[in-house]
């Protein structure tokens, strides 16, 4: 008799394809909203984002364990609404390997180009060779995946212990709240734009029916997605906290307008003045990064395999790998720029399959009650208008 996968597996699954691009994102995301309306807006989301996906699994429950958003949206809700959100499923996964994608070359050539130097290319080779390394564990098993990712997470806890020990010794309660400046600031106006941000922070449900497939049956996998984005919540939470009490928030502003992660773990990284406080958070960030990079590789994995109908084979597996990761590889050797607006965009398409496509299915399912499909709706179509309100610049925008 085979061994029950853990919870703790499962759920450090779904918090390493959460942590990651939130984690990066948020901090400048937040930066107008400040410390208690963007903890505010995360708790939201949270709540919002687990109840989605625990609507999905009572979808599946009628459908064979592989089976994910292609046979079931097409079935309940025909081909026309299938197709949107195919290509909603696919340009979020895709745009966020392109990010973890990039990110990472950028940071590993950075780290080692005192070691290893492979010259003006050294962050696309350096993508390469992630890829190459990381997509050939999802490539293997969800079992690998699984592995992997407790190992991510511990060493992310460590690492995120060790940065958030150097950061919180650094907190001033009067940074952390702007006390300076709270009289003439209206924060509550910017939570809007963190909404996106905030939703790809919880952008798991691509990995629901890898996780029902997983444990074999839905309660388990149900208690696995809640104990993840808890998971996930706690450490965004912390992070925020002490990221807004070491920064002040007039500083945001040239952080906002590079929309690079690099310039954020300098800024931090100054203001700690620290050498191994500096390298925990690098190694953190990584750690993150490639978590995520897994579990939303493997999400996007079985999506397609069920999508094109690719078997479980050894060729079924390597045909389903490279419609996942080379594209997404292909547009970061081409254009290696933007993990902000990549996010952003993820956030507000990703509302089609974590909030409307759920909502909707639940409905025609008759599952769930009427209150949490109508909460869920709501918060999907509220958030995707924001980010779209945001680039018309018919929102307010904290700019520094």
């Amino acid at each position: 008799m085979s061994k029950q996968p853990s919870l703790f597996g499962g759920a450090s699954i779904i918090a390493g394809v959460c942590v990651g691009a939130g984690m990066l994102a948020l901090p400048t995301a937040g930066a107008g909203a400040w410390t208690i309306w963007t903890i505010f807006a995360m708790l939201l989301t949270m709540i919002t984002m687990t109840l989605s996906g625990w609507l999905l699994l009572d979808v599946y429950k009628s459908y064979p364990l592989r089976v994910s958003f292609n046979t079931v949206t097409k079935d309940l809700l025909g081909s026309v609404v299938n197709v949107i959100n195919n290509i909603a499923v696919y340009f979020v996964g895709g745009i966020l390997l392109y990010a973890y994608t990039t990110v990472s070359g950028g940071i590993f050539s950075g780290l080692t180009q005192n070691y290893v130097d492979f010259g003006a290319n050294s962050a696309a080779i350096w993508s390469v060779i992630i890829v190459g390394l990381f997509s050939f564990i999802v490539w293997h098993s969800t079992r690998f995946v699984d592995r992997v990712s407790v190992l991510l997470i511990v060493f992310m806890a460590i690492t995120f212990i060790l940065s958030i020990w150097g950061l919180v010794t650094n907190i001033n309660l009067s940074t952390l709240f702007d006390t300076q400046k709270m009289a003439e600031s209206d924060y509550a106006k910017y939570t809007l734009a963190v909404l996106p941000v905030a939703l790809t922070s919880f952008g798991y449900h691509h990995s629901v029916s890898s996780m029902r497939d997983y444990y074999g049956e839905e309660r388990k996998a149900k208690w696995a997605i809640a104990g993840g984005t808890t998971i996930a919540l706690l450490l965004y939470l912390l992070w925020i906290i002490s990221i807004f009490g070491v920064l002040p928030r007039s500083q945001f502003g040239p952080l906002i307008a590079n929309d690079n992660v690099a310039t954020l773990l300098n800024a931090v990284s100054a203001v700690v003045e620290t050498p191994y406080i500096s390298q925990a958070i690098n190694a953190f960030t990584i750690a993150a990064i490639l978590s995520s990079f897994v579990g939303v590789g493997l999400g996007t994995f079985d999506f397609l395999s069920d999508f094109f109908k690719f078997d479980n084979s050894k060729v079924g597996r390597t045909k389903a790998w490279a419609v996942t990761f080379l594209p997404p590889l292909a547009f970061s050797l081409v254009s290696p720029e933007g993990f902000g607006l990549a996010i952003g965009y993820a956030g507000a398409v990703a509302t089609i399959w974590t909030c409307i496509i759920p909502a909707a299915l639940a409905f025609k399912a008759k599952k769930s009650n009427i209150a949490a499909i109508s909460l869920i709706l709501i918060f999907g179509i509220c958030t995707a208008v924001f980010h779209f309100l945001a680039m018309q610049g018919k929102i307010p925008l904290f700019k520094g």
